[in-house]
């Protein structure tokens, strides 16, 4: 246990820097690292959804997820990048959050579906979202005066997306449980796939961008 811990901790200090420089640059770099991840998913999920009823149908959701991923990122609002870093950062820290309540707290489990699931990871996978995205959006008030932020509205928007992310995360989980694998890869030690760690993100940009879309957040 305490080495897969250190495995998990290393692959992310080195993951969540590079993730983010490429977020914050954006244009080409950006755009190269959704498609790696897009190809890399995709593969995952050719090997754990193969010759199954909904092997099409997951295809078709990650083409609208990572075009939901690219959109935010590229489209023309001036608080783009300010949006995205704020669902990534709700994502990241709800999985994070859930995994070390879960881990500290233990208790009853929250679905068969995904037996290491608790209520305790599921408190903790809203915790340190709203936690995070609060020190997140005072600097951001702070930094950047004309961005006008009411912290408020936008954690109840980080709140849903972190729902919406652990459900993802669920929902993957149970796809993995048909299959009988642990894992959707063992490309990130520690860690797993690709797919085992974005399985939240995935189901959250599409519904950020609904969001967007109705002027929500």
């Amino acid at each position: 246990m305490q080495k897969e811990l250190t495995k998990r901790f290393l692959s992310s200090i080195v993951l969540i820097p590079l993730v983010f420089y490429c977020v914050i640059k954006g244009s080409l770099i950006f755009n190269l690292l959704i498609l790696i991840l897009f190809f890399l998913t995709c593969y995952e999920w050719h090997n754990i959804a193969n010759k199954k009823k909904y092997y099409t149908l997951g295809f078709i959701f990650l083409i609208i997820s990572y075009s939901c991923v690219y959109y935010i990122r590229n489209n023309v609002l001036d608080n783009s990048l300010f949006l995205f870093i704020l669902i990534l950062i709700t994502c990241i820290f709800s999985d994070l959050g859930g995994y070390i309540f879960g881990k500290l707290f233990k208790g009853p489990k929250l679905t068969k579906i995904s037996p290491k699931k608790t209520y305790s990871g599921m408190v903790g996978g809203f915790i340190f979202p709203l936690l995070f995205s609060l020190i997140y959006l005072k600097f951001s008030n702070n930094f950047d005066f004309e961005l006008g932020i009411d912290v408020n509205f936008y954690l109840i928007n980080v709140f849903l997306i972190s729902g919406i992310s652990q459900i993802g995360d669920i929902i993957i989980s149970y796809f993995k449980r048909l299959s009988n694998v642990k894992d959707t890869g063992k490309i990130i030690p520690g860690h797993g796939g690709i797919l085992d760690r974005t399985d939240g993100m995935i189901f959250a940009f599409p519904f950020a961008l609904i969001l967007l879309k109705f002027d929500l957040f």
